[in-house]
């Protein structure tokens, strides 16, 4: 393999939008430097409960939510569950503007879609009963006296396509359905209920993990602060807990430090976060662990295809490039994905040399600095300082853009202890550098 075939390869194998699927061999545990994070304690929850739970996973967007939830849809299949899985962002809602009846619509047409042996009856029902409501913005002519189950969902299908990709029809859709989004739960439930009687392959149990939700920024609604996340997942809670079977929903990780957090957890019981992969200590100092876990995220992208180069030698041009690459991710897989497909476009031979991962660092850098309001570099200050958060909304939006990262340390006495700090590559920012070198205001 000469190397333009090995960068073309490594590039593809570090696809940045790619979950690994359950049992990929790319796959690196990563729960030592997580905190001991370990999504199975979802699964576990939702085995031991005897009744229908409702639960919230949350982290950093592009952090490896998406392959720990295959990871965790593997273990649930392992122990008697049939689990519909589903990225709600890539076909059925826009995250720039998600409601509620978006997320509804979506649920029940994956459900449909994968619990297809089941008597759609109930939802059948409920589009003859309403479809004099709907009609007009599916534009679709049907015979409502022999509606087959191909043909109900092809009907939601159509109502969520819609809502994803056309606006104009979007407000339309959520003005009609609204009103009965209360007897869509009810019929969708009932056909819940019937697939649970007939789970395939002798399954025992039924869940249902909605992705993507994650990545819905927070909008302020009115004078009071109240988000659209308020409205989502707190508004309509009891509709999003009202499936009849196990659900776990995505989140937005601004919405784990709201003055709301109280209510989630009385809701949804203590919401799991994943945290970035440490990089860092609280002292700054480099944490070997998690930079090891990182090259071992590399490495085996490499070994897909070859297992003969080493990272340090072969690949990088020498062990200070890949630290330096490694550190500057964050601890973010995504982040590190795209530093990795970026040095490689400024790259035409083997080793890839320290000037292109360097103008890769620069580029993002550049990202960041433009993501920073004038305003905020003086809290990005104080957070490298302290390494702690307020419970503000600048520092919630900074979270969300993955300005601030969150870390967890373990600590056998202590349990799991939380901290913050500025995304590495904000560092050599230099509007960061100055807030950081002057006193912050009294």
């Amino acid at each position: 393999m000469n190397d333009e075939q090995f960068l073309d390869n490594f590039y593809n194998a570090c696809d940045p939008f790619e979950p690994l699927p359950v049992g990929d061999p790319r796959y690196v545990d990563c729960k030592a430097v997580r905190g001991n994070e370990d999504i199975f304690v979802l699964g576990k929850k939702l085995r031991r409960s005897r009744r229908t739970a409702c639960l919230l996973y949350s982290g950093h967007r592009g952090g490896g939510k998406s392959t720990e939830l295959l990871k965790l849809q593997g273990y649930l299949r392992q122990h008697d569950f049939f689990v519909v899985y589903f990225a709600a962002d890539e076909e059925d809602v826009d995250t720039e503007d998600t409601e509620y009846t978006d997320i509804l619509l979506a649920c029940t047409k994956h459900l449909l879609r994968q619990l297809k042996n089941t008597n759609a009856q109930p939802l059948r029902d409920w589009l003859r009963r309403f479809w004099g409501d709907i009609k007009d913005v599916l534009d679709t002519e049907i015979d409502l006296d022999s509606l087959s189950a191909e043909v109900v969902l092809s009907q939601f299908v159509k109502l969520t396509a819609n809502i994803k990709a056309v606006p104009s029809q979007r407000r339309k859709i959520r003005d009609r359905v609204n009103p009965h989004t209360v007897t869509l739960i009810e019929a969708l439930n009932q056909f819940i209920e019937t697939a649970k009687q007939k789970l395939p392959d002798g399954k025992a149990n039924l869940a249902v993990i909605v992705d993507g939700l994650d990545r819905i920024p927070p909008v302020i609604r009115d004078d009071s602060g109240r988000t659209n996340h308020d409205e989502i997942f707190l508004d309509r809670s009891e509709q999003l807990k009202g499936l009849a079977c196990h659900v776990i929903y995505t989140a937005p990780i601004s919405m784990m430090y709201s003055r709301r957090a109280t209510d989630i957890r009385d809701i949804y019981s203590d919401p799991q976060t994943l945290p970035m992969i440490k990089v860092q200590n609280q002292d700054n100092s480099l944490c070997t662990e998690g930079i090891e876990a990182i090259q071992n995220i590399i490495a085996e992208r490499v070994h897909t295809f070859n297992d003969n180069l080493s990272l340090e030698t072969d690949i990088f041009d020498n062990p200070e490039t890949l630290q330096g690459l490694c550190r500057m991710s964050g601890g973010h897989v995504r982040n590190l994905m795209l530093l990795i497909q970026s040095a490689i476009d400024e790259t035409e031979t083997l080793p890839i040399p320290r000037r292109a991962v360097q103008i890769a660092i620069t580029d993002a850098r550049d990202t960041y600095r433009r993501t920073v309001e004038s305003d905020q570099w003086q809290l990005l200050a104080q957070v490298h300082r302290d390494k702690q958060i307020r419970n503000e909304d600048q520092y919630r939006d900074l979270l969300f853009n993955r300005c601030i990262l969150e870390y967890v340390d373990f600590d056998e006495d202590k349990g799991r202890i939380l901290w913050y700090d500025v995304h590495p590559l904000i560092r050599g920012i230099l509007q960061f550098r100055d807030a950081l070198d002057s006193r912050p205001h009294s």
